[in-house]
């Protein structure tokens, strides 16, 4: 007979073949340490300390935080561990509202809105949009990053961007790989998104190293012969990418912080599938046409 707990196999004359463990090596489960189950398995984690009445975030407790420090500040402190200066705040929640949204027509906006009018709740329908995020939509700030680091490599200690920028782009031209991932728009000749955050950064007390490649990069890209229509400017996943490459932060944490900001976005959409729309419809983006609120100005704080 073999034991679901530990194989005892008795032969014809009885002998035991195989020791029973002692008392010592079993928990109080009747299972030995070395065969516990992996979520028995201790571990640790030093995001949030929970205690009763206690709740600390990297060590500071939540009700401390709460109506003191600001949304976007949060978000960093969770993800880097530590409160980010009064310059990196005001760029962190820069990025977080370049991201909120980019009307119907992203990949992400129409696969929660047609999640929501099959009669999805609005937390599916935001797990939808966002299970859309794949190679070819919502990667790029990822791809960027990894582009300016390879970039950069080649520059070298000499910072001779100009020319590592430009046989950059010979050798993406060769390899076909245009347009390159941060640059270029389906829609804007110009990103309003990415110069307002690149005026941002350069106000930071920083190296500029990925920001000054990305400059160099996009002058390269506009230089080069067979490249010379198509017209190639930063896009706000490009600015995005140099500049959590100057703030040292790591591409997936750049990463995270545009699908937090995306969130409120695809809940708006749902929500407003939910209330405008009939059911069931089926969603062609270029027959959508905007009647929301005329241009307007945020006034002075």
């Amino acid at each position: 007979m073999r034991s679901s707990v530990y194989s005892l196999e008795v032969g014809r004359g009885g002998d035991v073949s195989t020791p029973a463990p002692s008392i010592t090596q079993l928990n109080g489960n009747g299972m030995s340490d070395s065969n516990l189950p992996p979520s028995r398995t201790p571990w640790a984690s030093a995001l949030t300390s929970i205690e009763p009445n206690t709740i600390l975030v990297r060590g500071f407790p939540l009700d401390e935080l709460m109506g003191r420090l600001p949304f976007g500040d949060a978000i960093y402190l969770l993800l880097t561990g530590e409160l980010p200066s009064p310059s990196i705040s005001r760029l962190v929640d820069a990025m977080l509202v370049s991201f909120i949204d980019h009307g119907v027509t992203p990949p992400s906006t129409l696969a929660a809105r047609q999640s929501a009018a099959s009669g999805a709740s609005v937390r599916d329908a935001v797990a939808g949009g966002i299970a859309a995020f794949g190679r070819d939509f919502g990667r790029n700030v990822l791809a960027c990053q990894q582009l300016l680091d390879d970039g950069l490599d080649m520059a070298g200690r000499s910072r001779m961007m100009g020319a590592a920028a430009a046989e950059l782009v010979e050798r993406m031209v060769q390899a076909d790989n245009i347009p390159p991932p941060g640059f270029g728009h389906r829609f804007h000749l110009t990103d309003p998104r990415a110069t307002r955050l690149l005026q941002i950064a350069h106000e930071l007390e920083t190296d500029h190293r990925y920001t000054e490649f990305l400059r160099a990069l996009e002058h390269a890209l506009g230089r080069h012969p067979a490249l010379a229509d198509l017209g190639l400017p930063v896009n706000v996943d490009g600015a995005v990418a140099a500049i959590c490459g100057d703030l040292g932060l790591a591409p997936e944490v750049a990463d995270a912080l545009l699908l937090i900001s995306r969130i409120p976005g695809l809940a708006a959409h749902a929500l407003e599938e939910q209330q405008r729309e009939a059911p069931m419809r089926i969603i062609d983006p270029a027959a959508h046409t905007y009647d929301g609120p005329a241009a307007r100005r945020l006034g002075r704080k």
